[in-house]
């Protein structure tokens, strides 16, 4: 039993080691070789967890190979497109100026039903309303509409917008104190405490979310039940 603990620890923290040197990308973003690697280091990591007759070696050794791989393939796809080209592929325009290109679709192994479900995902029911939509090498759809069917922005519309967007840095999460953001905003322990007081709370355990932005406007969210 010990052993099994202590064999799926360390594979754990290694393959937790190792994706996290691959990037932060979500598994609906991999490109297909880094979708490869996940579904090859899933299945050597799951061999050696279970047979305790297999040195923990001989499972660590191809991951950690896999794993520096596909890093030196990410740093030569960086350095050539090429080479990042023949790795991932190209994305592919599926319908132009509304119209689709079914030679595309049967290169491509996409269906009209999901073409048309990634349409209606982007909330784009008319395909005559559609400019370009390219599948890109991650498998996502990207939809660019009409110039006459794209919401206008202030730009377009030859109207000033006035800045308000600012970036909030939380302070508390869930009854936890981030030190790290206070300092971010030059902000100390009694200043979260007046905060708190003044929104009726005692303290930050009372408190589920706590953010300041760059002008100084707060945002604080109680706990359901008083914490």
């Amino acid at each position: 039993m010990a052993t099994a603990f202590v064999r799926t620890i360390l594979l754990y923290v290694i393959l937790i080691v190792g994706i996290r040197a691959m990037g932060k990308r979500q598994i609906g973003e991999l490109e297909p070789a880094e979708l490869v690697l996940m579904l090859l280091i899933s299945d050597l990591a799951a061999v050696p967890m279970q047979d305790f007759g297999i040195p923990l070696l001989n499972g660590v050794v191809p991951i950690v190979t896999l794993l520096a791989l596909s890093m030196l393939l990410s740093f030569f796809s960086m350095r050539s497109v090429r080479f990042h080209r023949l790795v991932c592929g190209n994305p592919t325009l599926l319908v132009e100026n509304g119209a689709i290109r079914q030679d595309a679709l049967r290169r491509n192994r996409f269906t009209l039903d999901e073409l048309l479900d990634e349409l209606r995902a982007q909330g784009v029911t008319d395909l005559t309303a559609v400019k370009y939509a390219v599948l890109e090498t991650n498998g996502r759809l990207s939809v660019l509409l009409r110039p006459e069917e794209a919401p206008a922005t202030p730009k377009q519309l030859g109207v000033s917008a006035r800045d308000d967007v600012w970036l909030p840095t939380v302070v508390v999460n869930d009854g936890r104190v981030l030190r790290r953001g206070l300092a971010e905003r030059g902000l100390d322990e009694a200043w979260l405490e007046r905060t708190l007081r003044a929104h009726g709370f005692r303290s930050s355990a009372e408190v589920l979310l706590l953010t300041v932005d760059e002008t100084g406007r707060v945002l604080c969210v109680g706990k359901e039940g008083g914490g």
